[in-house]
Order: C-alpha cells, then sequence, then structure tokens
C-alpha cells in the first residue's frame, strides 16, 4: 500500500473518530443538545436539513471508498493534473473543523460571545471549502476507473458539498441564533 493511501486512510480514521466521538460527547454532556444545536433554524426545514445530513453521510460513504480504495495513487491525475496526494488538504478540512464543531457550538450557545461565533463560522466555513475542493479534486480524476462508482462518488461528494457548503455553512448559520 502506498504511504499517501496509508496516510489518507489514517487521516480518515483518526478524524472520522475524532468528528463521532466529539458528537456523542457533545450529546451526552449536554442537557438539551438538540434545542442548543438547532437554534432558531426553521422548524419547517429541519426535515430537508436532516434528509440531506443522511444523504452526506451516504455520499463520504460513497467517495470515501473510492478515493481510497479503487484508485491508483500512482496513476490517478485529480483535476487541474494534482497528484494524488493532494486529496490531504481536503480531507484535513472537513474532518479537522468537523471535530470541533459541535464543542465551538455549545460554547457560543453558552457564551454568546461573537469571537465564540466567529469560530463557528469559519469551523464551518472551512469544512464547506474542504467539501469544494474535494469534488472539484474528484470530479476531475483520471483516468476514470470504474466509471459508475466514480459518478457515485461525484454524486456523494455534491450531496457532502450541499450539506456543509451550504446548509451548514450559509443556511443553518444564517437563522442559528444560540
Amino acid at each position: 500500500m502506498s504511504r499517501t493511501r496509508l496516510l489518507l486512510l489514517l487521516i480518515n480514521a483518526v478524524g472520522g473518530i475524532a468528528v463521532l466521538g466529539s458528537y456523542a460527547l457533545g450529546i451526552a454532556t449536554h442537557p438539551d443538545p438538540v434545542q442548543a444545536l438547532w437554534g432558531q433554524f426553521p422548524e419547517a426545514w429541519r426535515p430537508l436539513s436532516t434528509v440531506s445530513m443522511l444523504l452526506a453521510a451516504a455520499g463520504y460513504l460513497t467517495f470515501g471508498p473510492y478515493l481510497l480504495f479503487r484508485i491508483d495513487p500512482a496513476t490517478t491525475r485529480l483535476a487541474g493534473g494534482l497528484a494524488f496526494g493532494w486529496l490531504v488538504l481536503p480531507f484535513l478540512l472537513i474532518l479537522g473543523p468537523s471535530a470541533l464543531w459541535m464543542s465551538l457550538t455549545f460554547r457560543f450557545a453558552a457564551s454568546g460571545a461573537a469571537f465564540d461565533w466567529m469560530m463557528v463560522r469559519v469551523a464551518l466555513a472551512l469544512v464547506g471549502l474542504g467539501s469544494l475542493l474535494l469534488l472539484w479534486m474528484l470530479a476531475g480524476v483520471r483516468p476514470r476507473v470504474h466509471p459508475r462508482h466514480w459518478a457515485l462518488s461525484v454524486a456523494g461528494a455534491a450531496a457532502f458539498l450541499f450539506q456543509t457548503g451550504v446548509l451548514d455553512a450559509l443556511v443553518w448559520a444564517g437563522f442559528y441564533r444560540g
């Protein structure tokens, strides 16, 4: 296994555990986590957001394995002719801030401080940026091995970007008031 693929697997394993662990810890240690996390996000929009979250998770489970196991790091070029190793950047941008988002949101909900809100927005923006980079890199993969899995992966990455870059970073943040 190539060192780059191993690094990406490690980033996904450690990052995934950090994200899921931060969610579990946040929910377990806060008295009304659901209300604190939704804030003033309209109740009528919550089902759309919930379905989008599930589609984004399914998308990650589609593009992750494709990028990590289906393509050859030595011969694959990403969009813009970038080498396979550039995938480290979007995965770090997605997983690192995602692991911080919930604790930052609870912190802001408790403090109401402008700096805390800025940190929530920065975390969400970085995840959205990472998602956009990942979709762009994946869409331009050459050669396109396993074309059906590639197409599903692009669709999954688009769903992930919609959730993280649009619903989370823009819509949720526009309504959230702590």
